[in-house]
């Protein structure tokens, strides 16, 4: 039997349906899985999709970090579940303070959609070991709250523990310290990025590239493995 992982839809989520798509065409099983049950159904890895769940109300992510299915996330991520946040599912990661720091409004203040150059800086979590380290790849952006901030300490311990997963490349779109796009926690098991790598999954759509493609086959290699 393949890998089962659960994509989560919360109301205002976008990407489930993508998100479902890129673990499809990566060979797992893809789950749906809705905010308001804690029952995870048995799957081995977890999606947090990306969209506006709550309208964005109050912040990105602090509502939805409060449904039902979070209180259940919290609790296997801890117990070394993978568990991948993708823009918004980023911003509810760090609300539900399984990643450090937050998610605030754009520096220039627009929303912003384009391709986006991200440098791979760990290659060596549940979610990224298909990339090699210092490789650069290409995957659409688009968000309005995807400034990462975190006091320096943080910073400072998030960059000598090798916990940065991605940096922005040629240009920082929204003013994220340190030109920070994904980070991971100190297991390696929880990552999340403000980039959408399920929307470059095929050359059809997207960037026309399969760049995101590796997040998923990366997992699946580690589930099947395990």
């Amino acid at each position: 039997m393949t890998a089962r992982i659960g994509v989560v839809t919360f109301p205002g989520t976008l990407d489930d349906q993508d998100s479902l798509r890129a673990v499809r065409i990566a060979g797992a099983e893809p789950v749906s899985l809705w905010h308001r049950d804690k029952d995870l159904h048995q799957v081995d890895a977890v999606v947090l999709a990306g969209g506006f769940s709550y309208g964005d109300y109050l912040r990105a992510g602090a509502i939805s970090r409060f449904s039902p299915v979070m209180e259940t996330i919290i609790e296997q991520a801890k117990a070394g579940m993978p568990v991948l946040g993708i823009c918004n599912g980023f911003q509810i990661l760090t609300e539900a303070h399984l990643l450090p720091g937050a998610m605030l409004r754009n520096n220039h203040l627009h929303f912003i959609c384009r391709d986006q150059k991200l440098k791979v800086e760990n290659a060596e979590t549940a979610w990224t070991s298909d990339y090699a380290s210092g490789q650069e790849i290409s995957v659409p952006l688009k968000n309005m709250d995807g400034r990462y901030v975190a006091d320096e300490h943080t910073l400072d311990e998030l960059e000598a523990e090798g916990r940065v997963a991605f940096r922005y490349l040629d240009t920082n779109p929204n003013g994220s310290l340190r030109d920070i796009a994904g980070i991971t926690n100190a297991a390696g098991n929880v990552v999340g990025l403000m980039p959408h790598p399920e929307h470059a999954v095929e050359p059809l759509i997207g960037t026309g590239r399969t760049d995101g493609l590796g997040f998923f086959t990366s997992i699946l290699k580690k589930l099947v493995n395990a």
